[in-house]
């Protein structure tokens, strides 16, 4: 009986730990993603000041260092949280994820003088709330232990045809859209970001498990497919970049952080 006790006793604080390890990774993320977009909001504004702004085309902010800042501290925040859902459940990391929010929408009133008016506020809301709902009440996502099973489930007729859709789509966004629309619809690119998004996470974490099963001992360096991956994840990754720059060129950096976690949150569902 005692030592059902303290076998008991010992399972909880290890669980105890492992939730304190993940929330204080969400915060550290939630911190250093909604800087990221301060800091790039500033990047894209001083190489916009000297040439071509992004939302022109431009990509002078390639030459500007604190635009590559505040990418960095957006990869850092980024791995933060993944980590985070390693040791913590969704329930816990999710709706800490939303502080990013909160940090952005502070460092743009002191730094870029941004102003939000009530329902603009009250959009923002919803839509964390709205996100954290989805995510906690999604079905369990299944396990994955190998890249060829990532790639069986890839290569079935409805993935491949929702593949088809969304590359066609996207390549009208872009080539007919785009230069007709861009300068005036940001649906457009936030259309080009969503669509690219969910090829991005599915490629990502195939990367991920080769990357896992390597480690381990089991090299996939010479498996096909951990290529093919590592291809659509880098293409995906600067064509979703190029594009983002451009949302945050058009909005205040608060409802760009606003598009990155519903964006994120509702693609983590999707892989």
């Amino acid at each position: 009986m005692a030592a059902s006790s303290s076998s008991s006793l010992v399972s909880v604080e290890a669980s105890f730990f492992e939730n304190l390890k993940g929330f204080i990774l969400a915060v550290v993320s939630s911190a250093f993603i909604g800087s990221s977009f301060i800091v790039k909001k500033l990047g894209l504004q001083r190489a916009g000041a000297s040439g071509t702004r992004a939302r022109s085309g431009g990509y002078g902010y390639l030459k500007e260092p604190l635009w590559w800042i505040g990418m960095i501290t957006m990869i850092v925040g980024e791995l933060a949280n993944f980590v985070a859902y390693m040791f913590a459940p969704a329930v816990l990391v999710t709706p800490l994820g939303a502080l990013s929010i909160i940090v952005s929408a502070v460092l743009a009133h002191f730094f870029l003088k941004e102003k939000l008016q009530k329902m603009g506020i009250l959009g923002c809301v919803l839509c964390i709330v709205g996100s954290t709902l989805i995510v906690l009440h999604a079905p369990s996502e299944s396990s994955l232990t190998s890249v060829e099973e990532i790639w069986e489930l890839a290569t079935q007729p409805a993935f491949l045809l929702y593949l088809a859709s969304a590359i066609a789509i996207v390549l009208v966004l872009i080539l007919y859209c785009e230069p007709r629309y861009g300068q005036t619809n940001i649906m457009v690119y936030i259309g080009i970001c969503s669509i690219i998004g969910s090829l991005t996470v599915m490629s990502v974490k195939a990367v991920g498990i080769a990357i896992k099963l390597t480690i381990e001992g089991s090299s996939q360096a010479a498996s096909f497919q951990t290529w093919v991956f590592v291809m659509v994840a880098i293409t995906c990754i600067i064509t979703q970049l190029n594009y983002l720059n451009k949302v945050s060129a058009y909005i205040s950096s608060f409802f760009a952080s606003i598009f990155s976690f519903s964006g994120f949150e509702i693609r983590k569902i999707k892989s």
